[in-house]
């Protein structure tokens, strides 16, 4: 397996990862600094609030990649294969739409703080790389709704089942 494939698989699994170690560990430092030495830093609240952001636009994108976002798919259970994967492309489609607008004015949120230098209370380093983590988010999703949209298109066109995702408790 080359690098692209394995960035393609494993990419936002390996940010996840760094994103909630980076919380995990500056939370239990805070808690830690707060119990023992009656002393907390509003750096530590800044680096757990925007890891969890970041955990939560990066984690989005993984969960379209997977097909394992929250659904009501009781009606999908009595379609045919056909329409089913129909039904998948059009959710896609719709999707891409608002992930393209949301693209574009989480990325102009981002301008305007580049443009007016905008940083942190307690860090101090401009708010462009915390609000990064949405237009990031965003690209991700377009990036996976693009693979997913192509991986129906050949079920459909082969006429094999289309990718469901893992099922949580079947």
């Amino acid at each position: 397996m080359n690098t692209m494939q394995r960035l393609n698989r494993d990419a936002e699994k390996w940010a996840l990862l760094v994103f909630y170690v980076m919380l995990v560990m500056t939370m239990a430092v805070e808690v830690l600094r707060r119990e023992i030495f009656a002393y907390s830093s509003i750096w530590g609240e800044e680096i757990v609030r925007y890891s969890f952001i970041y955990l939560a636009w990066i984690g989005a994108a993984a969960a379209v990649k997977d097909r394992a976002h929250i659904r009501i798919d009781v009606v999908m259970h009595y379609l045919g294969p056909r329409m089913k994967a129909l039904l998948y492309i059009f959710g896609d489609l719709v999707m891409f739409g608002v992930a393209l607008i949301a693209l574009y004015y989480s990325w102009e949120a981002v301008h305007v703080s580049w443009k007016f230098g905008s940083v942190s209370h307690g860090l101090r380093i401009s708010m462009v790389w915390f609000l990064l983590a949405v237009p990031i988010g965003f690209a991700l999703m377009i990036l996976r709704l693009v693979q997913s949209f192509m991986r129906d298109l050949r079920s459909l066109r082969d006429g094999t089942p289309v990718y469901e995702g893992d099922k949580l408790f079947d």
